[in-house]
């Protein structure tokens, strides 16, 4: 795996145990509120992540050939 998606991995995981956390147990609101303002986009954040760092057979050999020079 590349660091990329070991890093989206991790992200997720991580926010995906904060968020069952406030499911679970009892948290003051304002607990709750700084943990869905953080973790919810970091969650979604690491699944655009993980979905770009996904190759297609067709593209490995592009992207070993040209960098990626953005768009």
């Amino acid at each position: 795996m590349n660091r990329l998606m070991l890093t989206s991995y991790l992200i997720m995981l991580i926010s995906s145990v904060f968020l069952i956390y406030t499911l679970i147990f009892k948290q003051p609101n304002w607990i709750v509120y700084g943990i869905a303002v953080i973790f919810i986009p970091l969650f979604i954040l690491s699944l655009g992540l993980i979905t770009m760092a996904k190759t297609k057979i067709e593209e490995e050999e592009e992207r070993k050939e040209e960098p990626f020079i953005g768009y």
